[in-house]
């Protein structure tokens, strides 16, 4: 098959080929395999080949409704039995999971031929995929620039062609900063439902949750049947009515009362194409007949976010130690941003955890009040375009000082501090929007609307009520259909600039 062909079809277009018997599964997986072949160089986006596998998989009888379709998953949380979960770390690398996550024998039992995984940063803690193991991923419509975090591989991989669809999961944004980063559609599912997984429960304290990146709308809304659905072997089981999510794209939302704003959660600057971007989507939506008008939710948006840092600081603590107790690496066996958030995240009292934790209740309150009178709320995803790749780092200057410094107190330094949290807002102010559907466990999207006028990928984000993952869909294929984007491809990668250390 040749690359345009395959570009040319979504993940459900392609098992639907497979399903007429108009092509093979493995005339597909050579399709991926080649494009993989003359892309990933130089967007770096593989951290696991694993083509045998895939192989095997295409030459299975095809069952499933997305049987024949190749696909990547994420080298986090998405366990695939007998070979490595990295977390994008270099102490795990090399350590085999022993059975696969739910997620991903769901994926399986669709049918998908798996035949990866995609790049992360460590342990999933940034915005940007960047590590000292894997190095830099980039965004293929400009390799100068970050394809986003921590789902930056899987975002990558789908916007250059190698796959119409990929796994993904969203802590703190992961799966819509990455989707803006590179013009794709991306859902974060409201909490528990779609579960983390066999060995996982409420990841990050239920902010983080699994799903996918993709170039249609149908495909996330075909994916989110397939996910969804409760563990039985979670500590919470509720089983719930719901439509069939693939049936979204076939009908019309109601109009719909949606309320925006572009005023940064943290005070900061908002760049004036993520205003444009914002301005363009909230036009094509009174067009479609909805009523658009501004407004935002009563929250403070530097507390919430330094009530999210505060647990998200206090897991990447555990997970430095989950990790050495696993494999017996050292702290400093681990990249140097990781290392400070842990230490951080250690020095931080238990009483400032549950603290910070119990305002959870509070934001997600104020944000249901807001749904009182708003079908939705509209932001920016990122507050300016994508930044350059390796910007967004703690310089070398920095790290100087503070490295030898990060086992002898550190972290009891900076907690000391009147404002310890303000170089973390600082480095959230190009993204600060995305992190209150995690805190609230409320679903949100990026919908791919938006590119600036050097050719860089600027999407915005909604927020909805709980359960209402089938109206944003909805939304989405609409917008999709009015503004169409998954014909638009970027160029073939060609050299870099240098990046900035």
């Amino acid at each position: 098959m040749r690359y345009d062909e395959y570009r040319s079809h979504d993940t459900v277009g392609l098992a639907q080929l497979v399903a007429k018997g108009e092509v093979h599964p493995n005339e597909l997986l050579d399709a991926a395999l080649e494009r993989c072949a003359r892309v990933d160089p130089a967007i770096n986006v593989i951290s696991l080949l694993m083509a045998e596998v895939g192989r095997a998989l295409a030459d299975r009888p095809a069952d499933g409704p997305l049987a024949g379709a190749p696909f990547l998953i994420k080298d986090l949380s998405q366990d695939f039995a007998g070979y490595p979960t990295s977390s994008g770390t270099r102490p795990l690398r090399d350590l085999p999971v022993e059975h696969n996550s739910l997620l991903v024998q769901r994926w399986l039992d669709a049918g998908l031929v798996v035949f990866g995984k995609t790049t992360t940063p460590e342990f999933g803690s940034k915005g940007v995929t960047e590590t000292e193991t894997f190095g830099i991923t980039r965004n293929p419509w400009h390799l100068d620039h970050t394809s986003g975090g921590s789902s930056g591989g899987s975002a990558a991989a789908v916007a250059a062609g190698i796959v119409p669809m990929a796994g993904a999961n969203d802590g703190g944004g992961s799966i819509r900063i990455p989707a803006a980063c590179t013009g794709l559609f991306g859902l974060k599912s409201g909490r528990g439902l779609v579960p983390c997984g066999v060995d996982g429960g409420d990841a990050v304290h239920g902010a983080a949750v699994e799903g996918v990146l993709s170039r249609s709308v149908r495909d996330s809304a075909v994916m989110l049947d397939i996910m969804a659905g409760p563990d039985p072997a979670t500590r919470y089981y509720s089983e719930t009515h719901r439509s069939a999510y693939g049936e979204a794209v076939h009908t019309t939302p109601p109009r719909l009362r949606i309320g925006f704003t572009h005023e940064s959660p943290l005070g900061t600057t908002v760049h004036e194409e993520a205003i444009r971007a914002l301005e363009h989507t909230a036009t094509l939506l009174e067009s479609l007949g909805h009523h658009v008008e501004p407004s935002a939710p009563n929250i403070d948006g530097r507390q919430l976010t330094k009530d999210f840092a505060t647990v998200w600081l206090a897991h990447s603590a555990c997970d430095i130690a989950a990790a050495c107790h696993r494999t017996g690496a050292t702290p400093a066996d681990f990249d140097f941003d990781t290392r400070l958030m842990a230490s951080i995240g250690r020095a931080l009292p238990a009483t400032s955890l549950v603290e910070a934790y119990e305002r959870w209740n509070l934001h997600t309150r104020a944000l249901s009040a807001f749904h009182d009178t708003y079908d939705l709320l509209l932001t920016p995803t990122l507050a300016e375009p994508p930044p350059r790749a390796g910007t967004q780092n703690i310089p070398a200057m920095a790290r100087e000082i503070l490295g030898p410094l990060l086992e002898h107190g550190v972290g009891e330094a900076i907690t000391a501090t009147d404002n310890p949290y303000d170089n973390i807002l600082s480095n959230l102010s190009w993204a600060p929007f995305t992190q209150l559907a995690n805190v609230t466990g409320r679903p949100a999207m990026n919908v791919p609307l938006h590119w600036t006028a050097t050719g860089l990928p600027l999407g915005s984000q909604f927020v909805g009520a709980p359960g209402s993952e089938f109206l944003l869909l909805q939304l989405a294929a609409q917008l999709e259909a009015a503004h169409p984007w998954a014909h638009r491809e970027p160029p073939e990668p060609v050299g870099l600039s240098p990046a900035p250390t």
